[in-house]
């Protein structure tokens, strides 16, 4: 029998095939390095004909790391020019057409905001030593740079050194522009990074005629005025066509500083800065000095107008208001009647200004905003910052500022609409919330308080532990927006120790709520707006949506029960008035950046912020410390000859005889009896005001008297 297995092929080893692979790995392997070094030698030596030795060599280092560095340099200029170019979305090249005077609450006219009832001009139609006198003073290289003028830039920088203090400025007027349309007046790295993407924006888009028109239209000239040719009107009483050159001169001089330099407040230094752009009409070349000589001897007088200060910060507010209400009625030349009191608008000025001259150095601290609204939502006074003509940016409604503890009444309020007295006991104890462990300020726990307590001593870990056990952040974020406020409000955690960026107008808003009894939506600075004809497009008490209840009576009166204890035995005692109760929560953020007192009483609210535009530390100033004494002095004046009403849920208006001491002894503490007379001159009472008004409406609305009829005869019997 034949063997089967006789006629099978041998196998070949497996060991012998990993053995063929292996050698075939190995030789390609040593095949594709062999290949790549005789390449890599190619190359070399053909790359050793283009070397350079010596000084060459060292050229071409310098542009080849210059090179990398361009690359690099250019996604850097990328990624920070892109948040500029956003800034000029919209129709940002328009020149607001709404054109609109306004009135303070009592009809007097306050200013005007717009194109300022004035056409604009052409370039081409003004005086050509007008055109002059601004650009040896603003910008001499103005046709010759393209937006960024370097040399002027180290010119100015030269002088300011020689001069050991900043006589000239480095912007161009391009510059200048894209600050006026786009930005503000904020000193930021950002910002400046900003202008000077912009300005090149703008000389790619637009000419430099155009680009000087929309300067001399849109800059800030003083007195309320915006524009060359309001100017010439509002200080000389002329067209821009008909100023002489001293006039001329001394106009070229406001751009620097309007406010300083407006020659209706001080003629002598507008005189002085006159003759300082004079002699840059001079050294720059663009006339001589015997065609100058006749305006420095003769300078220009301003048309008298007296010590006039427009509210120009309440007006910027009440301007966008206008545009927002006017939208769509087509009309765009307007009378608005404001809301404004201008006894309060002064007095709220004097307030912060005094107190930052007083304690300004001593705490470090530069500015304040303040926000003052009446118990029925009117707004009475906005103080936007120190200075308008140095800095236009509105402090008290644009800047975004944390809160610190002046946001804890929006937590406590969610609460007690949740069913928290304040008696309620909650624990302060060590919290953490995730990796969040919020600590109290003197670092130390006071175990089981009520919320009064929680509150009055300002706790952090009380409100915490409402967030995180009953409410959750929602609720909380949903009640500060009912109650007014507009900035948007985060809903992580740390939001409940005022984390949040707002505005002072904002503040006033939302506080105001507990004022008028758990209204909201009565906040208004327009009551009235009419076309110079008569017809009225707009009637705040006919127009507008009615006040809304946000917060219910018992949580108001227990609220209320809680703050109207903080200007007697909280952190607010520096906010007490004489004779009258008040009620308020005083505000710190870290590192001591911010500082807060809103506080109210039953006629009027008021929001007081101060701080630093760059945001420095102030010196451990607290929201209890020069805020809560702003606040003090401001409110003082406000309740003088008034009826006092008494607040939401508070029976009796008036403080405690020896609470009313001390806060008497605080007011003639910070009297300033020699610089400001703070008396009130003497006004009716609301009653007799609101009769009086009644008796304007209705001879207002009384039909027109026709020729009179011939007198019946009587019969005498």
């Amino acid at each position: 029998m034949d063997d089967p297995s006789a006629n099978r092929k041998p196998k070949a080893p497996r060991a012998g095939i990993f053995l063929a692979i292996d050698a075939w790995i190995d030789s390609s392997l040593y095949e594709a390095s062999f290949k790549a070094r005789e390449f890599w030698e190619t190359m070399t030596i053909f790359f050793r004909r283009f070397r350079v030795r010596g000084w060459r060599r060292g050229v071409i280092e310098v542009l080849s790391e210059g090179f990398t560095m361009g690359a690099a340099g250019s996604v850097v200029l990328l990624a920070l020019a892109l948040p500029a170019f956003e800034e000029t979305a919209g129709s940002w090249h328009q020149q607001d057409d709404f054109a609109v005077t306004f009135l303070d609450r009592y009809g007097n006219e306050i200013g005007q905001r717009g194109v300022i009832q004035r056409d604009s001009v052409p370039v081409d139609e003004m005086p050509d030593y007008l055109i002059k006198a601004v650009l040896a003073t603003e910008d001499r290289r103005f046709f010759e740079h393209y937006g960024i003028d370097f040399m002027g830039l180290f010119r100015a920088m030269s002088e300011n050194v020689r001069a050991n203090s900043v006589v000239q400025g480095g912007s161009s007027i391009t510059q200048q522009l894209a600050k006026n349309l786009f930005l503000n007046n904020e000193r930021t790295f950002e910002r400046k990074i900003k202008e000077a993407f912009l300005s090149i924006w703008l000389e790619q888009n637009l000419s430099k005629k155009q680009i000087l028109q929309l300067y001399l239209d849109r800059a800030y000239m003083g007195g309320g005025t915006f524009g060359i040719a309001a100017a010439a009107d509002f200080y000389f009483g002329k067209q821009v066509k008909d100023l002489t050159l001293a006039e001329s001169a001394m106009l070229a001089g406001l751009f620097k500083a309007p406010t300083k330099y407006a020659p209706h407040i001080n003629l002598p230094a507008a005189r002085a800065r006159a003759n300082v752009v004079l002699s840059n009409l001079v050294q720059s070349g663009f006339m001589t000095e015997g065609q100058v000589l006749s305006a420095r001897l003769h300078p220009a007088t301003a048309v008298d107008r007296g010590d006039r200060k427009s509210p120009d910060y309440f007006l910027d507010w009440a301007f966008d208001e206008v545009k927002r209400i006017a939208a769509k009625s087509g009309e765009h030349s307007l009378v608005a009647r404001t809301t404004i009191d201008m006894n309060l608008q002064k007095a709220a000025e004097e307030a912060v200004e005094y107190n930052l001259r007083q304690h300004g150095k001593e705490y470090h601290v530069t500015e304040g905003a303040v926000v003052v609204i009446e118990r029925n939502g009117a707004v009475r006074a906005i103080v936007g910052g120190r200075d308008y003509g140095t800095s236009q940016f509105n402090r008290a409604t644009k800047a975004l500022r944390q809160a610190g503890s002046s946001f804890k009444p929006y937590v406590y309020a969610t609460a007690m609409e949740h069913g928290f007295t304040p008696e309620s006991v909650i624990s302060d104890g060590p919290i953490s919330w995730g990796n969040w462990s919020p600590k109290n300020y003197g670092r130390s726990f006071a175990g089981r308080v009520t919320l009064t307590t929680a509150l009055l001593r300002s706790i952090n870990t009380v409100p915490v532990r409402l967030a995180k056990d009953y409410l959750t952040t929602a609720p909380i974020k949903a009640l500060a927006e009912a109650m007014g406020v507009e900035s948007p409000i985060s809903s992580h955690k740390t939001m409940v120790l005022g984390t949040s960026g707002m505005t002072v107008m904002d503040q006033a808003t939302g506080f105001s709520v507990f004022a008028n009894g758990g209204f909201g939506g009565a906040r208004h600075g327009i009551t009235q707006l009419a076309t110079h004809s008569g017809k009225v497009i707009y009637d705040y008490e006919r127009d507008a949506p009615k006040p809304r209840r946000v917060l219910s009576e018992k949580a108001v009166s227990a609220m209320n029960s809680i703050m109207v204890q903080n200007p007697e035995v909280g952190t607010a005692r520096r906010a007490a008035l004489p004779s009258i109760r008040s009620a308020g929560k005083t505000g710190t953020t870290q590192s001591y950046r911010d500082a807060w007192y809103v506080g109210f009483t039953g006629n009027y609210t008021a929001a007081v912020w101060l701080g630093n535009d760059n945001y420095s530390p102030t010196h451990n100033m607290t929201g209890g410390s020069v805020p809560a004494m702003v606040w003090q002095r401001l409110m003082t004046y406000a309740h003088q000859n008034i009826d006092i009403k008494p607040i939401p849920g508070i029976k009796n208006p008036y403080v405690d005889p020896k609470v009313a001491e001390k806060a008497a002894e605080m007011e003639q503490k910070n009297a300033d009896a020699v610089d400001v007379d703070m008396g009130r001159p003497p006004i009716l009472s609301s009653a007799t005001t609101r009769v009086l008004r009644e008796m304007g409406d209705a001879f207002r609305t009384a039909p027109p008297l026709g020729v009179p009829a011939e007198p019946e005869t009587l019969s005498v019997l």
